[in-house]
């Protein structure tokens, strides 16, 4: 393993939710506070950034193009062509105190997403390809980072308020979870917020406020921990031609005026060249 590399001066507020696109070679991810999100290519070194108009808690790939998004209306598509939002379902509009967060693509195409806002009330929702909208756990402090072991059987679900990245039995056919259990649970340093895994089954979870990111094996074990140059990293993903960079987004969005003289690099793009390789991520069906 090397160290981490720091890739891009972005100044994120709150940077979050990195996600590869495998044709165009060029990393997407959000700042919500800022109400956009980013694209940006390796190979140039180049950086896009697209204004949406209100707080995006997580992006992901349409199979048709364009994006599908969570934010604090609802569910939207984005337009690349006209660079505009179709906001389309909003199981949340009774509650005008919370918006979506984070969110993932399952292998058969549809779109995850949690909330925050309500504390110890929030949910995760998936959202069908046709249309339907499906409420999947409730009483959740704060939604955070969704993923899938490689084998579509576990979904792992952060919730951060509580400390904890959970499994849950996942059949990938109907899209239900059951026997929710502690994967981890770890109050030492920091909070867990977004999170992916590798195509060795291992999970890679950054930690607000603990400078760090850490892997953990399939059984819970702790097998890695990165140490960040900055207080709050955010959540990662893997990118690169061979899918074995892990990029890593991060936040200034809590710090005062000291702490931010004292991490010049807060809000930036972060980079770590590993020796294993993530796995491919999936695009909405709808």
């Amino acid at each position: 393993m090397n160290q981490v590399e720091h890739v891009l001066a972005v100044k994120n507020t709150l940077g979050e939710a990195p996600i590869w696109h495998p044709q165009e070679q060029v990393l997407y991810w959000v700042d919500i506070d800022c109400h956009c999100f980013f694209k940006f290519d390796p190979a140039t070194g180049k950086h896009q950034r697209f204004e949406v108009g209100l707080p995006i808690g997580a992006i992901a790939f349409r199979a048709d193009g364009g994006l599908i998004m969570a934010t604090q209306k609802g569910i939207a598509f984005w337009n690349d062509t006209t660079s505009s939002a179709q906001f389309i379902v909003d199981p949340e509009d009774h509650k005008p105190q919370t918006r979506f967060n984070d969110a993932a693509v399952d292998c058969q195409g549809r779109f995850w997403a949690g909330t925050l806002g309500d504390r110890y009330n929030n949910a995760l929702y998936r959202f069908d390809p046709d249309g339907s909208v499906h409420l999947m756990e409730t009483g959740i402090g704060m939604a955070n980072g969704i993923g899938w072991s490689p084998d579509n059987q576990t979904l792992y679900f952060t919730d951060t308020l509580r400390y904890t990245i959970y499994a849950y039995d996942y059949d990938a056919t109907t899209g239900t979870i059951a026997n929710r259990r502690i994967f981890v649970h770890d109050e030492s340093a920091g909070l867990p917020d977004g999170l992916t895994v590798d195509s060795d089954g291992f999970i890679w979870s950054a930690w607000w406020g603990g400078w760090r990111v850490t892997r953990y094996a399939p059984e819970g074990k702790l097998e890695r921990q990165v140490k960040m140059p900055v207080e709050c990293p955010t959540s990662c993903t893997f990118g690169g031609a061979n899918l074995d960079e892990l990029y890593m987004t991060s936040a200034c969005a809590t710090l005062g005026e000291v702490d931010k003289h004292q991490q010049p690099l807060a809000g930036d793009l972060f980079r770590l060249k590993t020796t294993v390789t993530g796995l491919s991520t999936p695009k909405f069906a709808g």
